[in-house]
């Protein structure tokens, strides 16, 4: 009987120290009623409570738990500790009806701490409840006022918009909203698949406009191309013709210079009046070959080149020898009538029967009729 008491005693003596001794971990906070009204709040390390006189308030929780099979799942309870660190809401997705009336699924999650222990305890009932629900509305709203396209491509302006509501609203909570994030947006299905028929018909008008546009540009740099291909190969045809008129009159001119030079020095070399005889008959034995070189080409040369040549050459010479032939023929012995001299009649042919092939008068008469 004695040791039943002394062990019931000693129960009731480590139920005491229990409920009285309490040890805080770091970043966690206790809120401490005494006699059923708040009296102060538990910080970390070593605490103690009056047994029956004060207790700690707890409060509801929501975390996630995975079970054996790896599947997550949200677990609801309550602690006494609170927990000053960002926590992280995640509750499963919600549908939501946008503006222009289509379903989407909408999977939200909310970072958030507890900035006012007392005010999380005291000014609502259930923290993890009244966040999820206000959440839950607030992207309702919002989602509401917007069509589905620009609800696709709009989450930093959802995120901004939900984060500024959810923290005027738990402002009275004691609790400080980081940030809010949409994890996932879930159209209906045959949406999903008129977005994609949708998306592949614009990648396919995209890649349609950009063959057309890389095929006109690629046309107007190959006209370019040409015309400047043109361009400079007129430019360079006009400056070799141009070039090429230019050697020319120098060569003329260097030409011209070398004759007027050569014909100096002849005209210098030969007795004066000379040269003009000699550069026409130079010019007239160069044109003999190139009259021969064509087929077909008949040429008609003079009886006596020689004599052409010679009297060519010496026109002048027998312009004044005519009067030295007078004086001469004054000067010599008489001839015969019926002879003719070879110096004055310049044919060089004897006149007379016996030139005509030695016959008698009346046959050298009746030859002669």
């Amino acid at each position: 009987m004695i040791a039943l008491a002394i062990a019931v005693a000693v129960a009731l003596v480590l139920i005491l120290v229990a409920s009285s001794v309490k040890i805080i971990g770091q970043a966690e906070v206790m809120v401490v009623e005494r006699l059923g009204r708040f009296d102060r709040i538990a910080r970390s390390g070593l605490n103690l409570l009056v047994p029956f006189v004060e207790r700690p308030r707890t409060i509801d929780v929501r975390y996630l738990e995975s079970d054996v099979a790896g599947v997550r799942k949200l677990v609801a309870g309550s602690t006494s500790r609170i927990d000053l660190r960002e926590q992280v809401l995640n509750f499963p997705s919600q549908p939501v009806i946008t503006k222009d009336n289509v379903t989407i699924d909408i999977d939200a999650v909310l970072y958030y701490r507890i900035a006012d222990p007392q005010k999380a305890t005291y000014s609502v009932t259930n923290l993890p409840y009244a966040l999820e629900t206000l959440t839950r509305t607030t992207l309702r709203n919002i989602v509401g006022d917007m069509e589905l396209d620009a609800t696709l491509t709009s989450r930093d302006v959802i995120n901004k918009k939900m984060r500024d509501v959810i923290e005027e609203a738990s402002i009275g909570w004691g609790v400080d909203v980081t940030r809010v994030e949409l994890q996932s947006i879930e159209p209906p299905r045959d949406i999903q698949q008129s977005m994609e028929l949708q998306m592949r018909a614009e990648r396919e008008r995209r890649a349609s406009v950009t063959n057309a546009e890389a095929g006109k540009r690629a046309a107007i740099l190959e006209s370019e191309g040409q015309r400047e291909s043109q361009v400079r190969k007129a430019e360079g045809e006009r400056d070799a013709n141009v070039l090429r008129a230019q050697g020319m009159a120098e060569a003329r001119l260097a030409i011209a210079h070398a004759e007027a030079e050569a014909i100096g020095l002849i005209s210098a070399a030969l007795p004066e009046g000379q040269a003009a005889m000699y550069l026409l008959s130079l010019k007239y034995l160069e044109a003999l070959p190139l009259l021969t070189q064509g087929k077909g080409t008949t040429i008609f040369l003079p009886a006596e080149a020689s004599g052409v040549m010679g009297a060519l050459g010496g026109l002048r010479e027998m312009l004044s020898a005519t009067g030295h032939s007078r004086d001469e023929d004054s000067a010599a012995p008489a001839r015969s009538p019926g002879t003719r001299s070879a110096t004055s009649s310049g044919l060089g042919y004897p006149s007379g029967p016996k030139a005509l092939g030695g016959g008698s008068d009346k046959g050298g008469s009746s030859s002669g009729s």
